[in-house]
């Protein structure tokens, strides 16, 4: 248990084997891990430099992000890929859910290829 509590949130979050996002209130990509930079065919220095609207293929506009986000949670989004293709994938509610939290987190489920077997 000492381990547990003595790791740091940002190191827990990039062991995770599926992809994580953390967004902003003002769209800046706040962290990524390697799964979800995998998924999007970036590294993750790369997926830091971009912000919602570079990544999220046609979301709805509106005044505040983070209610955008929350619109989207346990939905399947349409994720832009680096080579310019679509990756469908289910996102989570955020994990950071207080009224005051400045950022969402939320983790995806990469479906393209079981929506194409499918035909969808």
């Amino acid at each position: 248990m000492t381990a547990l509590q003595e790791l740091p949130a940002l190191v827990v979050l990039e062991r995770i084997p599926v992809p994580v996002l953390a967004i902003g209130h003002d769209g800046s990509i706040l962290f990524t891990n390697s799964a979800f930079a995998e998924m999007v065919g970036c590294e993750p220095d790369e997926v830091l430099a971009l912000r919602f609207e570079q990544i999220f293929h046609e979301a709805p506009e509106s005044e505040s992000l983070l209610s955008v986000v929350n619109a989207l949670a346990n939905m399947v989004v349409e994720l832009l890929h680096k080579d310019g293709s679509v990756v469908r994938a289910l996102m989570s509610r955020s994990a950071v859910r207080r009224a005051d939290d400045q950022f969402a987190l939320a983790v995806f489920q990469d479906l393209t290829e079981q929506l194409w077997q499918e035909g969808r």
